[in-house]
């Protein structure tokens, strides 16, 4: 298998193509390294390194058939050279740069980091983050989320990636928006402490939150839950993303009383304590699920 500048640009073309595509790649080069390490525990078998190697399009094609068959989808999304993290349910993990910067990484989430020139890059595979950038206008720090981007200006900022959507919320500083196609049209925002951006296939809106209200949705990064006159629905659902054991609501009127309250992301069992004792409701078990009903 003779790899030329040819081959790499094909592979370059259709690693970029889909997020599907890097996360067959990453896989299947993790499994190959750890098998090229086997060898090297032979040294009786004396295989060429290339010939080890099949023709690398075929391999690659394997794995996204077997990931295609795979339940729960992307898993990972990496440049090659990126180092990747990622949290479990109910997970958080925090990273300290080198440069000074900070992310934090909140529940189901995937992050990986890397740097290409003099670019600080991040990409945000699924799941939400925050980030507490040191400014280097000579290394830009840019956060890559599917066709979306957030240049650093200097900032505090949050990211969250939903399947069909991409939220931004600054805290500090600035950031630059960027979706690379949005009803066919680039389009870019400039973001300012408040802002709230949220962006899908179709549409970009930009509003604004009080930034104490901010702070309150970034409660998570000390392992709480912050709800002020929310509906019962929206805070079961997230609950539901720190737990594996989930909240049911039955009834669009128990999905619509409203709540004050803080609570630990964890202690799902005592939030449903307190919906019974608040409002009178019932709380039963079912397999994996506490059902909340009148």
């Amino acid at each position: 298998w003779n790899w030329n500048e040819s081959d790499q640009a094909a592979l370059d073309a259709w690693l970029d193509e889909s997020d599907r595509h890097r996360v067959a790649y990453l896989r299947q080069s993790a499994v190959w390294n750890s098998a090229e390490r086997l060898v090297v525990l032979r040294p009786e078998l004396e295989v060429p390194a290339r010939a080890r190697l099949f023709p690398l399009l075929m391999r690659i094609a394997a794995v996204v058939l077997v990931a295609a068959l795979g339940a729960g989808g992307i898993a990972y999304y990496l440049h090659p050279r990126a180092a990747v993290y990622s949290t479990p349910i109910g997970g958080r993990k925090t990273l300290q740069r080198a440069d000074g910067s900070q992310i934090e990484l909140n529940t189901i989430t995937i992050v990986s980091l890397s740097k290409e020139g003099n670019t600080r890059k991040a990409t945000l595979v699924q799941g939400e983050a925050y980030f507490h950038i040191r400014h280097d206008a000579a290394h830009p720090f840019i956060v890559s989320a599917g066709d979306y981007r957030v240049t650093d200006l200097g900032t505090e900022f949050v990211v969250r990636r939903a399947p069909t959507r991409i939220e931004v919320g600054l805290l500090k500083g600035g950031v630059r928006f960027d979706a690379a196609n949005i009803d066919g049209t680039p389009q870019s925002a400039l973001l300012t402490p408040g802002d709230v951006l949220v962006a899908d296939a179709n549409s970009m809106s930009l509003s604004k939150k009080p930034l104490g209200e901010l702070m309150n949705e970034l409660g998570w990064r000390c392992g709480m839950l912050v709800f002020k006159d929310t509906m019962l629905q929206d805070a079961a659902a997230q609950f539901n993303r720190y737990n594996r054991e989930k909240l049911v609501l039955t009834g669009a009127d128990v999905a619509r009383l409203r709540i004050n309250g803080t609570f630990r992301a964890a202690s799902i069992e005592l939030f449903a304590q307190s919906v019974h004792d608040l409002f009178g409701l019932t709380v039963t078990r079912s397999d994996n699920e506490l059902v909340i009903s009148e």
